[in-house]
């Protein structure tokens, strides 16, 4: 299974998982592009090997096909190279693409974009997250390879969500019974918005894991909220310690999945940076209202969310402060955007399942 990163990798997990459970004797390459990707998974226990595909280049994809022979080739949602893919279907070797989604703004459908179908061509099986996906691919002759499934990331944050359990205690003294806003993959952007409201309403307790936890940005977050503390420090203080402080940093990755449970409403960064929103299932799996800035129209979730009223988008420090407000003062919108929240998440799920289902039915990790 290659994927580009960690949020990728987070993506094809149900499915591996799934394989690994249903095809045990099956061994596991596991293969990222990103240090970001690599360096947290580099010992995830579900693969045999994990490891950096080699550059795309004719000779390494020759050779590291030729020495894998691989039976089945999972590609999750983008990143397509092109030496390895053109092997592996000059090899007969089925690459399924996983969780994939296509717009009309992308090479492919272009009328420079040959050498981009070509590749496509190299996949026996297009599963995309929704229908737009497949009318453009049927547009360009993919008329029996592109099927819609869904995303598997909500099986996943399904998963992460029935397996949850409770961080160590001093984090729910933190909490106590006040008002909680969980801010998760943070960005200074982000976190210019939240500084205002963590200083004004000091009743509420916040939780702000950033998207990036280097010594510099830490520090930079304790400049920012000076009443905050260090989840790190958290552990070892006195509750009379924690008692007048009301923004709690986290300064670990792992943690972020399992702490939007803490939430009343909760805050996705990444909406001020073109790349958009970070992954906002992950909050509404547990039934919590989720806000995040203006770049949000590439995911489908946020904008079907937006629209059910389960999401809100925000610009600024004010609008924020607003939604906020109404959110905490109206307990019937509160309770209703969390619950449609939780249904959305639930009524997706399903990906894996029939994702599993072709492989099985196809034999292709059969001998």
């Amino acid at each position: 299974m290659h994927c580009a990163s960690l949020g990728e990798f987070e993506q094809g997990r149900p499915l591996l998982e799934a394989i690994r459970s249903q095809f045990p004797a099956t061994c596991i390459l596991l293969t990222f592009f990103s240090p970001s990707g690599y360096e947290v998974r580099k010992n995830y226990p579900g693969a045999d090997l994990v490891m950096y595909l080699p550059i795309d280049s004719k000779e390494n994809a020759r050779k590291l096909i030729g020495y894998l022979q691989p039976s089945l080739v999972l590609w999750v949602k983008y990143e397509y190279w092109y030496y390895y893919l053109l092997e592996l279907k000059q090899q007969k070797v089925p690459v399924l693409l996983i969780s994939g989604i296509f717009r009309k703004s992308q090479p492919f459908f272009k009328a420079y974009g040959q050498l981009w179908r070509n590749m496509l061509g190299s996949f026996e099986q297009l599963f995309v997250q929704n229908h737009d996906s497949v009318t453009l691919l049927k547009s360009i002759g993919f008329n029996n390879k592109a099927t819609v499934t869904g995303d598997t990331r909500f099986d996943r944050v399904c998963s992460i969500a029935a397996q949850w359990e409770s961080l160590p205690e001093p984090l729910s003294g933190f909490c106590d019974s006040h008002p909680v806003i969980v801010a998760g993959s943070t960005w200074e952007e982000d976190e210019e918005l939240l500084i205002h409201y963590s200083k004004t309403y000091p009743h509420i307790r916040f939780m702000i894991a950033p998207h990036e936890v280097s010594k510099e940005r830490i520090e930079d977050l304790q400049e920012e909220f000076p009443n905050g503390i260090l989840y790190s420090e958290l552990l070892t203080t006195p509750s009379e310690g924690i008692a007048n402080r009301n923004v709690l940093i986290i300064d670990n990755i792992g943690m972020l999945s399992r702490l939007y449970h803490y939430a009343h409403i909760t805050y996705v960064g990444g909406g001020f940076n073109d790349s958009g929103i970070h992954n906002i299932l992950e909050a509404a799996v547990y039934s919590r209202p989720v806000i995040f800035g203006p770049e949000y129209d590439k995911f489908a979730e946020a904008r079907d969310l937006v629209e059910a009223g389960a999401a809100f988008s925000i610009e600024t420090a004010l609008q924020l402060e607003a939604l906020l407000n109404e959110l905490f003062n109206n307990e019937t919108l509160l309770k209703e955007s969390s619950q449609i929240a939780g249904d959305y998440v639930q009524q997706h799920r399903g990906a894996t399942a029939k994702i599993m289902q072709y492989i099985q039915e196809k034999r292709l990790l059969t001998n």
